[in-house]
C-alpha cells in the first residue's frame, strides 16, 4: 500500500501492528534537497540502507529461524525494488515498512527530512514519523470574486489541490438603471462563484478531513465567503491571511499562513500546559515525569501526551501485555509475570501506546514550561 502523505490513521494502523512469528523491516530514506539533491547522492544512500537491511536480515543473532531470515531477506528485496523505481520527486523523506509474515508492505511520502535509518523489530519503527502527525491537518481557501484556490497539508507544507474559476463580468460605466441591473447581475455571479468555492472546499473536506482552516480574500469578498462556509468548516476557521489570490506562489501561501498556524499551535499548547499545571497541582488529571506518564499509559488514562522534542530515557516493555516501565531495574512484568524487554530509549513505545489509545500527541519545541515536569507529562482523562 502506498500512502501519498502521512496521516494519523496510517500511523495508528502501523503502531497497532505486532508480528509474533517474524519481523517488520522499517526503512527511512532522507531526501532533504540540501544533502540529496542529485540522483547519485540518493542512489548511494539507497544502496547503503539496503546493504544495512540485508546485513540485519542475514545476522544469525537476530532471533529468527531459517524461515524467518528468509522472509526478512524477501522484505529487503521488496524494499530494494521499490526504492530503485519509486518516484521520489517532491518528497523530503520516504518511509517503507515491510513484513512478509504480516502481509505488510507500506510506503509513506514524508513532508520533512528524516535520518537514514534501518530497524528490524516485532512492530514497525514509527518514532521518526510520530511527531509529524502531532501537527494537525490544515487547509487554506483563497478566493476573490472570480477565482479560488484550495491548499491542504501540514503546518510545514501546504500543497495546492484545487482551483475554481468562473466567468464573472467586470464593471462598466453605462450609468442609470441599466448600470444598476448590470451590477446586480455581476454581484450575483460573484456570489455564485464564492458559494461554489465553499462547496468545493466542503466536498474535499468530506473526502479528506482537515482540522483547521484559513481564509484569504479581498475585503469586498471576505465576509460573503465566510458566510458561505458550511458549519463543519466554520467551526474549523482559525484566521485570515492577506494574499494576492491569483498570483501568489505556493511559497508565498506557506509564508503567509505560517504566522497564523504557529499562533494557533502555541495557543493550543498554552491551554494544554495550563490544564497540565492545574491537574498536577490538584493531584489528578495530570501526570508528570516518565514514571507517572507510563503508569497513566498502562492504565489507559492519557488524553494528551506532552513531550519535549529532545526527551529520551531508558525503560522496559512487556511484549505480552504491553506494560511499560521506567528505568531497567525491573526484569519481570508486574502485570502478568512475563520477562521484560529493556529499551535503551522507551520514547518509541510511549508514543506508540499513546497513539493506540487515541491520545493527542504534542511535541513541544522551545517550551521551557515542560522542564519542571521532566520533559514529559500528560493530561489525563480521569
Amino acid at each position: 500500500m502506498q500512502s501519498p502523505n502521512l496521516t494519523r490513521a496510517t500511523l495508528r494502523r502501523l503502531a497497532d501492528l505486532r508480528v509474533d512469528n517474524g519481523r517488520v523491516l522499517s526503512v527511512y530514506l532522507n531526501l532533504d534537497p540540501a544533502g540529496f539533491a542529485t540522483g547519485a547522492a540518493r542512489s548511494s544512500a539507497i544502496r547503503s540502507l539496503v546493504d544495512e537491511a540485508d546485513r540485519l536480515a542475514r545476522d544469525e543473532d537476530n532471533g529468527l529461524d531459517h524461515d524467518g531470515r528468509k522472509a526478512l531477506r524477501s522484505d529487503v528485496d521488496r524494499v530494494r525494488e521499490f526504492l530503485s523505481r519509486a518516484d521520489l520527486k517532491g518528497a523530503h523523506g520516504m518511509a517503507v515498512f515491510a513484513s512478509e509474515p504480516a502481509g505488510l508492505f507500506e510506503t509513506v511520502r514524508l513532508s520533512r527530512p528524516v535520518p537514514n535509518e534501518v530497524a528490524v523489530g516485532r512492530s514497525p519503527f514509527v518514532e521518526p514519523i510520530a511527531t509529524m502527525v502531532a501537527d494537525d491537518a490544515w487547509a487554506l481557501l483563497l478566493a476573490n470574486r472570480r477565482e479560488a484556490r484550495i491548499f491542504v497539508g501540514t503546518a510545514e507544507r501546504l500543497v495546492e489541490v484545487g482551483h475554481v474559476s468562473d466567468d464573472v463580468h467586470g464593471k462598466h460605466d453605462q450609468g442609470g438603471m441599466a448600470q444598476a441591473r448590470y451590477q446586480r447581475s455581476v454581484d450575483n455571479e460573484a456570489m455564485h462563484h464564492l458559494r461554489g468555492s465553499a462547496e468545493e472546499l466542503l466536498r474535499r473536506f468530506k473526502a479528506a478531513p482537515f482540522d483547521h482552516l484559513l481564509l484569504g480574500a479581498p475585503e469586498e469578498a471576505y465576509a460573503a465567503l465566510e458566510a458561505e462556509l458550511h458549519p463543519y468548516l466554520s467551526e474549523r476557521l482559525r484566521g485570515r491571511v492577506e494574499l494576492d489570490v491569483e498570483n501568489s506562489s505556493v511559497e508565498d501561501v506557506q509564508a503567509a499562513a505560517q504566522p497564523a498556524i504557529e499562533g494557533h499551535q502555541r495557543a493550543h499548547q498554552d491551554k494544554l500546559l495550563a490544564r497540565l499545571q492545574e491537574g498536577v497541582a490538584a493531584g489528578r488529571k495530570g501526570a508528570a515525569g516518565l514514571a507517572g506518564v507510563l503508569q497513566a499509559l498502562n492504565e489507559q488514562r492519557v488524553e494528551s501526551l506532552l513531550v519535549d522534542e529532545r526527551f529520551s530515557a531508558a525503560g522496559t516493555e512487556c511484549l505480552q501485555c504491553g506494560w511499560l516501565g521506567a528505568g531497567q531495574s525491573e526484569t519481570v512484568c508486574p502485570a502478568d509475570g512475563s520477562e521484560l524487554e529493556p529499551r535503551p530509549d522507551v520514547i518509541e513505545q510511549v508514543v506508540e501506546r499513546a497513539l493506540m489509545q487515541d491520545a493527542e500527541l504534542a511535541v513541544l519545541r522551545d517550551r521551557p514550561e515542560l522542564g519542571p515536569y521532566g520533559g514529559i507529562a500528560a493530561v489525563l482523562r480521569f
